[in-house]
Formats: C-alpha cells, sequence, structure tokens
C-alpha cells in the first residue's frame, strides 16, 4: 500500500487537471542531487513492473523462431523471425520506424547476437534492445509483464519524466505505481532517498503536485 502522501499528490492532481477531450497519461518528474551524471554507473536505467500496471497499451515485438514463436503470437503485438530480422537489417527506414513505435522488444537468446549485429545501430541508442528469453522461460509469462512495464530512465539529465497511469485508473492505483518506482529508485541510488530532490505527479495538460 503506497504512502498516504503519495495518493494525497495524486488526488490533487488528478482533480486539478482541467477536462480535455482526450485520454491524459499521469506522469512523474523526478529531479535528482549530488550525482554526477556524466558517469554513466550514475544514471538510472532500470524496467519497473507497476503493480497497477500502465493503464494504456504497451506494444511488444518478439523475435522468436518455431514454438516459442507460436506461442508468442497469442499475446505478443508482433513476432518477427531470423528471416525478418535479416530484412530490417537491410532497411534501416522500417527499422527506425518500428524501434519508434514499439515499447519493448523481447528476444529469444539465442537470436541476440544477430540482432546486435542487425539492429544494434537503431535499438541501441534508442534504449530499445530486447530483453533476452532464456530456453527455460515462458514467453507468454514475459510479454504479460512486460506490458505493465515502464522505463525508468535518466541518461545524463538531472530531471526525467516516467508514465505511472492514466486518468481513469484510481489514485490509489497510481499511488501504489509510484511508491514502487520510487523504492526502487531509494534502492539503487548511492545514497538512496537522498539523491532525490524533488518528486511531481501531474496529468499530460495538467499542473504538478509535488509528491512529498
Amino acid at each position: 500500500m503506497a504512502d498516504q502522501d503519495i495518493e494525497q499528490a495524486v488526488s490533487r492532481a488528478l482533480e486539478d487537471a482541467p477536462p480535455r477531450n482526450f485520454r491524459e497519461t499521469v506522469d512523474l518528474a523526478i529531479n535528482l542531487r549530488d550525482l554526477d551524471l556524466n558517469d554513466p554507473s550514475n544514471r538510472v536505467d532500470e524496467s519497473v513492473v507497476l503493480p497497477s500496471g500502465t493503464g494504456q497499451d504497451t506494444k511488444i515485438v518478439v523475435f522468436a523462431e518455431g514454438e516459442t514463436a507460436i506461442r508468442a503470437e497469442e499475446v505478443a503485438d508482433e513476432v518477427l523471425s531470423g528471416d525478418d530480422l535479416e530484412e530490417l537489417g537491410d532497411d534501416d527506414d522500417e527499422a527506425k520506424d518500428l524501434a519508434g513505435e514499439t515499447d519493448f522488444f523481447i528476444a529469444e537468446a539465442s537470436m541476440m547476437p544477430d540482432i546486435g549485429r542487425y539492429l544494434g545501430t537503431v535499438l541501441g541508442p534508442r534504449g530499445k534492445m530486447p530483453t533476452p528469453l532464456q530456453p527455460d522461460e515462458d514467453v507468454v509469462e514475459t510479454v504479460n509483464r512486460m506490458k505493465n512495464t515502464v522505463q525508468v530512465r535518466s541518461r545524463d539529465r538531472r530531471t526525467f519524466h516516467t508514465l505511472v497511469g492514466t486518468q481513469e485508473m484510481s489514485a490509489e492505483e497510481i499511488a501504489d505505481n509510484i511508491d514502487v518506482i520510487l523504492r526502487r529508485l531509494h534502492a539503487d541510488l548511492e545514497k538512496g532517498p537522498l539523491n532525490i530532490d524533488t518528486v511531481y505527479v501531474k496529468t499530460t495538460m495538467g499542473p504538478a503536485v509535488e509528491v512529498a
């Protein structure tokens, strides 16, 4: 259960958001301090599974062959074979389009070297290299988990944002998501909570509310 202060901040952000004719997302803005972000080891780069989900569709593409590919077709948005991978490697524009519209890639571990060779220059800089699927892992479970996952990434910036839900979700659900993200950051940052300056929650077009 999330902290009351977090839930109150989320409630205010939802209440203060002006009505819009589209579904707004709810985002978390995190400001870091006392970290040298020129050193890549100090940067935040985490995949976090949100307990309440993201509230929106997450596009997942799987690179797989055989039985794994057949099972992946039940749950993934797209399943690509080794031949598809080679074709993408020859079409830079199509590869960039796919990278831009896909939230997460998953690939059988045996295909990772070829993915690095054919798509590394496209996926690497975008932080979209696939999550390797080991032979003993269930592709259906992995895809379903990734559907509720967000990438929390600072790069070299002190201020960065991540999705924590949508307006249709309850304040409690969104607060639970925020709580999980903050706990992960506290565990991973060198000085834990001391490396976090301020945290704000807001809808797409609404005002930012500080999370105590």
